[in-house]
């Protein structure tokens, strides 16, 4: 056996979801979700190269070689989009290395000889249809690992060690990876990358989750596409109504809200966080007008498949994609006059609230985590907990489905914000809540709906907090108009 033979080399193949289909004299090229490329005039020996191509053992200078009378290089840059970088180890195809951005065929290859490897910190292995991957958000590529001993020799880079102490026949796959960004490159175990400040500040999952959620780093199925039309039923517009006690809530009429309510510009800036009460609670008509005005389903529709929306849609006072609104309100009652204290859910549709929870242990812990949340500065009256019907989303989208659920969430919460402070209330978003508590605590299953964003609700204290351009602070730097908010509030406290 040659010494070629024993090191792993660079093959020119498809990607692994490419079709390759013939009839008579064309072929077409198929990739999910992209536009196919037909050729024409295809005889049987380009057939056959086409065909090399698919199982990805030889390289594009043997595959000429082999076809002198076929135009197999130029055919090759046609189909170029169609196309990765193989690798070979006697005989067989051990990895594939995919482009998931706009970027060449093969990263820059690094340099190995007295070079340290590891694993990135970015890196991700995971099974993607029977196939093992190797995944990163800061790479442009996916690497396909066909070969159990590949595999794992890339896993144990989790421990970084010198590249001459791994067996030398994956060198030509490794350099490869580290192009791509799946592994570091150092010396004397010494990473440059670890100086990289901009990395060090990102965590894993928050830059996985960006780079999937958004287009230029991701292949995958993307946006609104029904994956599962004609295969699962789509949730419907409105839950459900849990069982338990019904408790009907305060209905505003829109004349006494419009008299009542400051313009829109004062609102805005006298939104503010407040974290503490007055001494009288909220009372029961106050959460009934602040539920309606906020979340309350002004009516339902559809579905309308000729506008590509095969399900039913709501409308509702705050804006979400789709009219799919698949949040969902929970109460978390401790203080509220007119109310007991208790976990409820708030029924959208008919505008009422239902009694799921009265275990005090329950609702302690969910309070208890909203207070940490507020770094201890407030024991809420009210906990508004946003959870979302995953699969509302789901079933349209692709990719993006969770980022939506996290904008309308925010959506909701400028809404929310802006009603209270029109009324005079007290609200304030939080940045964290446990999802799994809220789930035991509403009784959920915790992948078919859980939380995702938390608003805490009170009476407003009879001191509001200074808005931070009045606190006289030595570090105030003035900028555009901060006068407004100040006169904002000074109007609301009138």
């Amino acid at each position: 056996m040659t010494t070629l033979e024993r090191t792993a080399e660079y093959t020119v193949t498809f990607r692994r979801d490419v079709a390759v289909l013939s009839k008579d004299d064309q072929v077409l090229l198929g990739l999910a979700d992209r536009a196919g490329y037909r050729l024409k005039g295809v005889g049987a020996p380009m057939l056959e190269a086409l065909q090399q191509v698919r199982a990805g053992v030889h390289t594009e200078a043997e595959l000429v070689a082999a076809h002198p009378k076929s135009p197999v290089a130029n055919v090759l840059a046609k189909v170029e989009p169609f196309l990765a970088t193989g690798f070979r180890l006697r005989g067989e195809r051990v990895a594939v290395l995919e482009r998931t951005g706009v970027t060449p065929p093969r990263p820059e290859l690094p340099e190995l000889t007295g070079a340290w490897l590891r694993l990135g910190k970015f890196s991700l292995l995971r099974r993607r249809g029977g196939e093992l991957v190797v995944e990163s958000p800061v790479s442009k590529y996916r690497a396909v690992l066909l070969d159990a001993a590949l595999a794992g020799a890339v896993a144990a880079l989790a421990v970084a060690q010198p590249a001459s102490e791994v067996d030398g026949e994956w060198h030509p796959v490794l350099a490869a990876l580290a192009g791509a960004g799946f592994l570091d490159v150092g010396i004397d175990g010494e990473f440059p990358v670890d100086e990289d400040d901009v990395l060090r500040q990102w965590d894993v999952h928050d830059l996985y989750f960006h780079s999937r959620s958004r287009i230029g780093r991701t292949d995958e199925a993307f946006g609104g596409r029904f994956p599962y039309v004609g295969q699962i039923e789509p949730l419907p517009a409105l839950k459900p109504a849990p069982a338990g006690p019904r408790i009907e809530l305060f209905r505003p009429r829109f004349d006494d809200v419009r008299s009542a309510d400051p313009g829109l510009q004062e609102t805005i800036e006298a939104r503010q966080s407040i974290r503490s009460y007055g001494e009288q609670p909220i009372t029961a008509e106050q959460l009934g007008e602040f539920l309606y005005r906020t979340a309350r389903v002004r009516g339902t529709y559809g579905p309308r498949p000729e506008v590509r929306m095969p399900y039913e849609g709501s409308s509702r006072p705050y804006p979400c994609g789709g009219a799919g609104y698949e949040l969902e309100l929970y109460l978390t009652v401790r203080r509220c006059a007119g109310l007991a204290p208790g976990i409820y859910h708030y029924d959208a549709g008919e505008h009422v609230l239902r009694l799921v929870n009265t275990d005090e242990a329950a609702r302690e812990e969910l309070l208890s985590v909203a207070t940490l949340s507020t770094g201890g500065q407030a024991v809420p009256d009210v906990l508004v907990t946003m959870t979302s019907r995953f699969q509302r989303l789901s079933w349209k989208y692709q990719s993006i489905a969770y980022a939506v659920t996290l904008k309308h969430a925010g959506a909701l919460y400028q809404t929310m914000y802006l009603v209270a402070t029109a009324m005079g209330l007290a609200g304030c978003g939080l940045g964290s809540g446990d999802a799994d508590a809220s789930a035991r605590a509403f009784k959920l299953d915790y992948l078919r709906e859980s939380s995702v964003g938390e608003f805490i609700l009170g009476s407003a204290p009879a001191q509001l907090p200074a808005p931070v351009s009045g606190d006289g602070a030595l570090d105030w730097r003035t900028g555009n108009d901060p006068g407004w908010q100040a006169e904002a509030l000074a109007a609301r406290r009138r």
